[in-house]
């Protein structure tokens, strides 16, 4: 299924918001050997200014990290500042939007879908329901230093971290620092290349979710009980039935919602918090309705799709 969240990037500067967030991660080049915590806990920096590793962090992740860490290192030597952010684990991410029965009961009573608490908690970093909008703050560091630049320091701060591969000039490699990042953390293949070698693993993850006999069994349970709520049913799917009713909600939000925008892409007038609270109320309720359908169906799709994710599947 398609998730509502969308990986962010900074929007300080056209090349700081290009950072490609599932490959944050470093080695330390000074030394040439990898940073790990003693104790096994994430710390958003180490004493050198590089990422510690957590000890469980898997293959992936690792990964992650250490470009990240190689970006800094980069970017250092070309007398630039970078902070290193620390990637997300994407288990931890799904935390409250499913996996974790009692961690996404406990959210959504308060915050529903998400759509209406920005406007009635103001400043509530919960509120935004979404965990690469919480890392946005977290990236701050970067989008800081880069507001202290010159024009022609921005441009060569641009120029030394890189951009994307661009398929207009048959570039296949992230340019700057995370092109050098890249190569170091991932070898040869190209990032055009492993971009369809993960698109196809994520093709064939999501079809081997929908034909689980289980899973195909307890989503369409989850959709009786749906229709017996009187909430419209779209998918049977399990790779979509799980966000299915969050999304329609989302599709469904009128003018003046938090991240509403019209038709040009502007962002809409707010709503106020007195116009939001019955909204919110109505979201709250939708969103515990959902969660008590899909309890067991959920119990049973997470551990699957966690251990073989697909494009951006889940069911939140």
């Amino acid at each position: 299924m398609t998730r509502s969240r969308t990986v962010r990037r900074l929007a300080a500067a056209a090349a700081v918001s290009l950072l490609p967030l599932l490959a944050a991660c470093g080695t330390d080049t000074d030394t040439g050997s990898e940073s790990h915590a003693s104790d096994g806990e994430k710390t958003t920096d180490g004493s050198s200014g590089q990422l510690d590793i957590p000890a469980d962090a898997n293959a992936d992740l690792k990964k992650q990290y250490l470009l990240e860490n190689a970006i800094a290192a980069c970017m250092k030597k070309q007398g630039f500042t970078y902070t290193p952010v620390a990637p997300e684990d994407p288990a931890a991410s799904w935390s409250t939007d499913g996996a974790d029965y009692e961690l996404t009961k406990k959210y959504r009573q308060k915050y529903g879908f998400g759509i209406y608490a920005g406007i009635v908690y103001p400043g509530d970093a919960g509120a935004s329901g979404s965990a690469a909008a919480r890392q946005d703050s977290d990236r701050m560091p970067n989008a800081d230093y880069v507001d202290t630049l010159t024009p022609e320091q921005k441009a060569a701060y641009n120029e030394a971290l890189g951009a994307i591969p661009d398929p207009k000039t048959g570039e296949k490699n992230w340019t700057g620092c995370q092109g050098e990042a890249d190569k170091k953390v991932y070898g040869s293949a190209s990032a055009q290349e492993r971009d369809t070698a993960t698109a196809n693993r994520n093709q064939a993850n999501a079809q081997a979710l929908n034909g689980d006999p289980k899973l195909v069994a307890l989503a369409q349970s989850y959709a009786s009980c749906l229709r017996k709520e009187g909430i419209s049913v779209t998918t049977t799917q399990p790779t979509g039935i799980g966000e299915m009713v969050k999304l329609q909600a989302f599709s469904s939000t009128p003018a003046g919602a938090s991240g509403a925008v019209d038709e040009s892409g502007k962002a809409r007038e707010s709503l106020s918090k007195e116009e939001a609270l019955p909204l919110l109320t109505t979201d709250i309720e939708l969103a515990m309705r959902d969660l008590e359908c899909g309890k067991e169906f959920r119990a049973a799709y997470f551990p699957k799709f966690l251990k073989a994710p697909t494009s951006g599947g889940g069911a939140g």
